[in-house]
């Protein structure tokens, strides 16, 4: 007999919204943003055109048992929001790391909501993780504000390829240790 652990996701309460584990049900609403080039643009791993099917495959992802990558959803239907305003996530890695990646709605761009999920996911650390790393484009700065809001450190230059702009792209890369 197999016995596994399993990771149950936390759902954490932020001031506007609460980071809840994707459902199904949210690919209708992640589909829409995520076929913005804008939104494209800013990962790594999001392609554009988005290819039918890419949504759902990675909520599946999301959602495994055995997966390595946690993602929450923005959910702001407890204050009169949307229902998914954008995604966080932690990826883990080895020594209690992880990397930190996240995305609003280009509707939501400068409302505070991407710094208010860092925040709480940071201040929850449901990984337990001793550091967080995080890399922005280097032409995304806002994005870099938020990491530089909620307390993490430049650590350098770097690259990272972007899919959806089928290119390396310059980035910046940041750290936050944990108590």
């Amino acid at each position: 007999m197999k016995q596994d652990t399993i990771v149950v996701q936390a759902v954490i309460e932020a001031p506007r919204m609460t980071l809840r584990p994707l459902r199904n049900s949210d690919a209708g609403l992640l589909s829409m943003y995520t076929a913005d080039k804008r939104v494209a643009e800013m990962t790594t791993s999001i392609p554009h055109p988005l290819p039918p099917g890419s949504t759902e495959a990675f909520i599946q992802r999301a959602l495994d048992a055995e997966r390595t990558e946690f993602v929450w959803a923005m959910d702001a239907t407890e204050y009169g929001g949307s229902e998914v305003l954008g995604v966080i996530s932690l990826k883990q890695m080895d020594r209690g790391q992880s990397e930190i990646s996240y995305w609003v709605a280009p509707a939501m761009w400068n409302t505070g909501f991407a710094s208010e999920a860092v925040n709480a996911l940071v201040s929850a650390n449901p990984l337990e993780n001793k550091t967080i790393f995080g890399s922005v484009f280097q032409d995304n700065p806002g994005s870099a504000r938020v990491l530089t809001n909620a307390g993490f450190d430049y650590l350098g230059d770097a690259e990272a390829y972007s899919v959806a702009r089928q290119a390396k792209v310059p980035t910046w890369t940041y750290l936050k240790r944990l108590g």
